[in-house]
């Protein structure tokens, strides 16, 4: 939640201010990125070299516990600024920044409204993005692996083998995954009808619906089924967003009282 407020580059233990520093003036040059990555090992490793010797056995274990925390912070701003590019279609720098993610943090699942998507699941939607098939294939695989319930994750697969020639497998998936997008909004919406912050509109139920009945009639038709599919998935990462505003303003009128022109 802290990474989320605090936007894109904010990271922990001071080594990213320097990262951010150096990015900006090389540009996104390659040799300013490896500047900056040695800058933050070079951090790293003073932080290490102060803690053994300033710290005892107990002061030790907080600092592993301090670095685990480091570590996540770092995944869930990656996280943020790959989900960003994602969703202005800038899939190669997504894929990059979710990538940097999923190797400091292999098992980070990013959360919003109760929705969950796995660090997996967003470097697979890249590849797939960059036509990466074989790699989205793997990486979306995982995904489900760590987080059987993780539906874009079923969404992407089904698309990648579908792409890939793999029909029937793909619209297996394809199916799996929207049932399960559709469901969970049923439920979420139901649970919680005072609050009912998802697809106010039914937007992404409807074309769900529409897809399903598609697929259960056995007449594919294969470029709407993955234009819309592909559709889904944009639109409930945009929802992500829009949930977690209109879930911040609700929680500020409840605090402050109401204000005027809110919001979708």
């Amino acid at each position: 939640m802290a990474s989320e407020l605090l936007g894109t580059d904010s990271f922990c233990c001071g080594s990213r201010q320097a990262n951010t520093s150096l990015q900006a003036r090389g540009a996104g040059s390659a040799c300013f990125r490896d500047t900056a990555w040695l800058v933050e090992r070079w951090l790293t490793s003073v932080h290490a070299v102060l803690a053994s010797k300033y710290m005892g056995k107990k002061g030790g274990l907080a600092f592993v516990f301090l670095m685990f925390g480091c570590a996540s912070f770092q995944a869930a701003g990656q996280v943020q600024s790959g989900r960003r590019a994602l969703l202005i279609n800038n899939p190669e720098q997504a894929l990059a920044y979710f990538q940097q993610a999923a190797e400091s943090n292999p098992n980070y699942v990013y959360e919003s409204g109760l929705f969950r998507e796995g660090i997996w699941t967003y470097v697979g939607r890249a590849q797939y993005s960059t036509g990466k098939l074989e790699e989205a294939r793997r990486s979306l695989e995982r995904a489900l692996s760590v987080y059987k319930d993780d539906y874009l994750a079923m969404l992407y697969l089904g698309l990648t083998l579908a792409r890939s020639s793999d029909l029937s497998m793909g619209l297996k998936e394809i199916e799996r995954g929207m049932k399960g997008l559709h469901d969970w909004l049923e439920y979420i919406n139901a649970s919680r009808p005072y609050t009912a912050y998802w697809d106010p509109r039914r937007e992404i139920r409807s074309e769900l619906e529409k897809d399903l009945a598609m697929i259960s009639g056995k007449d594919i038709d294969w470029p709407q089924l993955i234009t819309s599919a592909e559709w889904i998935g944009q639109k409930m990462e945009d929802e992500m967003d829009k949930v977690k505003r209109d879930e911040l303003e609700h929680y500020r009128r409840d605090e402050f009282g109401p204000r005027r022109g809110v919001y979708r």
